[in-house]
């Protein structure tokens, strides 16, 4: 049982600190905390101010110059804000001696996303995953974080000669994360088991960055009652529905969104609920087009399937909210004739860039969904015919 200062929030303000370093512009970082202001929403924090420094390298004891931060605790103490959230990621020494500094609370990116997770968690498997991804976070930082862990089941025995509190805390931590490695294991086997069963059919898996339209899209092709809401990380349990498209069945497949930075323990974490992206035959990429850096987002769920081995897979592009695309881009002073050919011009760009495997649609509108029934089923039957060769497949 870890003594450990909370992350959760309540409607708390929140300043929020970003670092403009040399291999990152000024227009970059704010659009990372733009992204920090929506995981802190999500949270339930206000962010109320943003603090950015130009720096070669972060500071090695506070990660921002001493200046800056005088700058940040001045206004912390005049407004009595009782947060302040950084977009980087921070050592336990870095958060101790701001926090001496400034005289609030203070977390990194990690800890508000993993502070996310685990108000998302809904299943045994995502609670021990949320769990460990916070305890292997917590480990490298305890000096830092933390004050004392009880000693459950102490006693004679528990403690080595001459073995210092932190010292044993470490190691009350270290068992715990073998525990819970054990304990994930065993569900994961669960999982597996439950995977196999599912038989021969296609599997289909919807990917994404987090907040795209994932579920939604899920519960309009599926007609299932997925879980949707215009907040990051929304789904975090894998939900998997058997659809049928004109007699050809298949299973289609709900995951957790991506995000720039996800914390290394969070993705190592949950790569048994990732692995319903390595074993499916197909995946959806769904694309937020009305999102100002939605081809960074691209570039994001490109890399993190790239790491996951999964990239070689049949990958239909889903370009969703174009109905908010439209009103987002285009003014009452747009002729038709003039809106038409941006889209074209949108259109055609995307086909030759994913080799015509892409479509533009609205699921919230239920625009141009019949094209994608389409799609996804002359990919679906194209699969069967490549699994099963010699097998006759009643459509």
């Amino acid at each position: 049982m870890i003594e450990r200062k909370s992350a959760a929030f309540k409607e708390d303000q929140a300043v929020l600190v970003g670092v403009i370093q040399k291999d990152h512009t000024e227009i970059q970082v704010n659009e990372y905390l733009d992204e920090l202001t929506f995981l802190s929403e999500t949270a339930g924090a206000i962010a109320v101010k943003r603090f950015t420094q130009r720096l070669p390298h972060p500071d090695s004891r506070t990660f921002v110059g001493k200046g800056k931060l005088e700058e940040i605790k001045q206004y912390v103490k005049q407004k009595g804000i009782p947060l302040v959230i950084f977009d980087d990621e921070l050592t336990g020494s870095q958060i101790s001696n701001i926090e001496k500094e400034l005289g609030v609370k203070t977390i990194d990116r990690s800890d508000l996303i993993l502070d996310i997770f685990a108000s998302r968690a809904r299943t045994a498997q995502s609670k021990v995953q949320v769990e460990l991804a916070q305890y292997q976070y917590l480990l490298p930082r305890l000096k830092g974080l933390w004050k004392h862990l009880e000693r459950q089941g102490g006693g004679i025995g528990t403690r080595g000669p001459g073995e210092t509190e932190i010292e044993t805390d470490r190691r009350i931590v270290k068992d715990k994360i073998s525990l819970l490695r054990k304990r994930l294991a065993e569900i994961d086997k669960q999982s597996f088991t439950q995977r196999k069963e599912r038989g021969e059919l296609i599997r289909v898996a919807l990917v994404g960055y987090t907040n795209v339209g994932k579920s939604t899209l899920m519960n309009v092709l599926s007609k299932a009652e997925v879980f949707a809401e215009n907040k990051l990380f929304a789904t975090l349990d894998t939900t998997t529905r058997k659809v049928v498209f004109e007699n050809t069945p298949f299973l289609l497949s709900d995951t957790v969104g991506f995000i720039r930075k996800l914390p290394h323990h969070l993705v190592e974490s949950f790569k048994s609920t990732l692995d319903e992206v390595r074993e499916a035959d197909i995946l959806l990429h769904v694309v937020d087009t009305s999102h100002p850096q939605y081809e960074e987002q691209i570039g994001v769920v490109n890399k993190t399937l790239q790491e996951l081995k999964a990239f070689e897979k049949p990958i239909l592009t889903i370009f969703n909210k174009m109905d908010l695309y439209v009103e987002r881009h285009f003014d009452q002073w747009l002729s038709e004739d003039v809106k038409e050919e941006i889209l074209r011009d949108l259109r055609h760009r995307w086909e030759e860039a994913t080799q015509n495997q892409c479509v533009f649609v609205s699921a919230t509108e239920r625009d141009n969904l019949e094209a994608l029934r389409n799609l996804i089923l002359e990919k679906v039957r194209d699969m069967y015919g490549i699994r099963y060769p010699y097998k006759t497949m009643i459509y």
